[in-house]
Parts: C-alpha cells; structure tokens; sequence
C-alpha cells in the first residue's frame, strides 16, 4: 500500500505518531543492572552525537511539520548534556508549543531543576527503583540513593508537574519494596508507575521467568491498598492508572510485555546520534544525521521522517517466538 500524502506522522495501522522521544545522550553515571555491565558500555564519539542546532532544527521540524505535541528527553542521563537546557527552551519556543517532559536518574537534579523549569520544562519522571541504599547500590553499583531523593524533591520544589517516578521491581532483589514506594510517592506527592522490566538490556540477558509481571505487581500492591481503575480515559498512555484507596492518589503500572498497548502507539522516536526508529523494539533506524548534514532541506528530512513512521510494525513482537531482542540497548535508544 502506498503512503498517503499527509503531513503528519501516520502508519498504515492508522495511528499518528505525535509523540516524540529524543535521546540526548548514550552515557550514563548509573551500571544499572538490568540496563547494562558494570564496567559500563562503549560510548559514542562526540562527533556522532546531534549537536544543539541539529536537534533544534529537527524538532522544528517535528513540531512544525509533522504534526508532533509532546516533546521527550531522555538518555543514556539527558542530564549530562551540557546544552539541555538550551535545547529545553528552544524547543518551548516553537509554535505550536509542544509538552516538554524528561526521564532521569536524578542524579544532578538538585542543581538544575530550577533552570530546566525556567527553560520551559514541564514535566519529568525519575527512575527510583528502592528506598533502601543497600539495594540501590546492588541495583545502579552506585552510592547516590540521597542524590535521587534531593533530586525527586527538588523537581517538585520547582514547580515541575507532574514528578513522576518510574519503577522497576526485579525478582529476589526488590519485588517486596512495591507497597513501600507507593506509600513514599503518595506521601510526597509523587505519581508512581511501575514498569515490566523489558529486553533491553546491553547484556541481552532478559528472562521471561525472571520479570515481575504487571498482574504480580498489582497483587502486590493489594495485599496494602484497595486498588480500582481510574476513571480516565487511558487514551495513547503506556500506564494503566489505578485510583489507590478510593483517591485523589492514584498508581500506574506498564505492561509493556504481557499487557502491550501497541495498537494506540503514537511515539516516534529519535536516538542521540540522528537514527529515527518506529518502534522501541525496531530492528531497523533510518538514517536522519547522514541526510541532515549532508544538505537536505526541511521538507527532504520531514519526508524521510514519514517514510519510516509508514513502515511501523503493528506491534513490537516480544510475545511472538521469532522475537529478537534489538541490538543496541535502552541507554542508547532512548526510553
């Protein structure tokens, strides 16, 4: 089937990809276990990395040509970027203004938390997958748990809106913390998701049997708190949201395996060296760097763009026995 003429993002599934999630960066000041190894990863060369005016220029692309509302850093840590808060306000300057958010460690936070708000960010989401520092170090092989906690309390203290936090519970290691980090983001004020851990990992280690399935999850979150389904409209959100004991407190959980919500995917997405991938899981990326610094104008690039987001599979395929894990991991496409 042909792609039709249309100036946004559309597959041939009929869904518009208006959600854009851009890597900023491939390092990362965390060894999470389940990311990567401990002696961590090799690096892309700065060189191959989209500097500031290139990213400037495809976001205008993405949101004035294609059709893109909602505006994703993430990394490796986009806090590691030098210019992230120069990309954060330029990108709040285009018309029409996209939600800008963030996905972080937290590490750092504390420091530019308040800048990031005055540049225009909105919102963000820290990963914090325990409260106990003896775990957090079994988990990221880093002593910064205190650094993630100023970091959570910082966002808040700066008006960004809504701090989320993003949980991962592993087997053996963590899964008994479940009701614990609930109660500490209800407390807080917090909007806690708990996420299935995914094959993504450098060490293509990933075992079926080994993750915490969202049904767990719940079960284990309901042996504290009456749990009932929020009465939003879900929508394109990867979470489903749960109100916690009748509200106003309410709890995600993403079942990206055993409860995938590809048929209402509306993500495209951008890694920190300028591959487009249509899907989290894509085993293929399209080249947009090459094109970019090559001289294509806008609309060459926008086109490239729509091509790739035609050719979107229906779903990621983690469920279908010939599913092969992607080769690069999370820290380099980008959550």
């Amino acid at each position: 089937m042909p792609r039709p003429e249309a100036a946004g993002l559309i597959d041939r599934y009929g869904r518009t990809a208006a959600d854009l999630r851009v890597s900023l960066i491939d390092r990362c000041n965390l060894r999470c276990s389940y990311c990567m190894p401990a002696e961590g990863l090799d690096w892309l060369a700065k060189s191959s990395l989209l500097d500031t005016s290139e990213l400037d220029r495809l976001l205008r692309i993405a949101v004035e040509r294609l059709g893109v509302r909602d505006v994703r850093f993430t990394g490796g840590e986009p806090l590691l970027r030098p210019d992230l808060a120069a990309v954060v306000a330029n990108t709040a300057r285009l018309r029409p203004r996209p939600r800008i958010s963030l996905t972080t460690n937290g590490i750092g936070l504390t420091r530019r938390a308040e800048e990031l708000a005055a540049a225009g960010l909105d919102r963000i989401n820290v990963s914090l997958d325990t409260l106990r520092p003896d775990r957090f170090h079994t988990i990221t092989r880093r002593r910064r748990l205190d650094d993630v906690l100023a970091g959570l309390a910082a966002a808040k203290t700066a008006g960004l809106d809504p701090v989320k936090i993003n949980a991962v519970l592993l087997r053996g290691v963590n899964d008994d913390e479940a009701p614990d980090l609930l109660r500490f983001a209800l407390d807080g004020g917090y909007h806690l998701r708990f996420i299935e851990q995914m094959p993504l990992d450098a060490q293509h280690g990933w075992q079926r049997s080994e993750m915490i399935t969202a049904t767990e999850i719940l079960t284990l979150l309901q042996g504290t708190f009456a749990l009932t389904p929020h009465e939003a409209e879900r929508g394109s959100a990867p979470a489903e949201r749960w109100s916690v004991d009748g509200g106003p407190g309410t709890v995600g959980v993403i079942g990206s395996v055993t409860r995938p919500f590809c048929a209402a995917c509306d993500r495209t997405r951008l890694t920190a060296d300028g591959q487009l991938r249509s899907c989290l899981f894509s085993q293929t990326e399209t080249d947009l760097r090459g094109p970019l610094r090559s001289g294509a104008d806008d609309e060459e690039l926008a086109d490239i763009w729509r091509t790739t987001m035609w050719g979107k599979p229906a779903g990621h395929g983690i469920n279908d026995e010939s599913f092969t894990q992607p080769r690069r991991p999370m820290s380099a496409i980008g959550g």
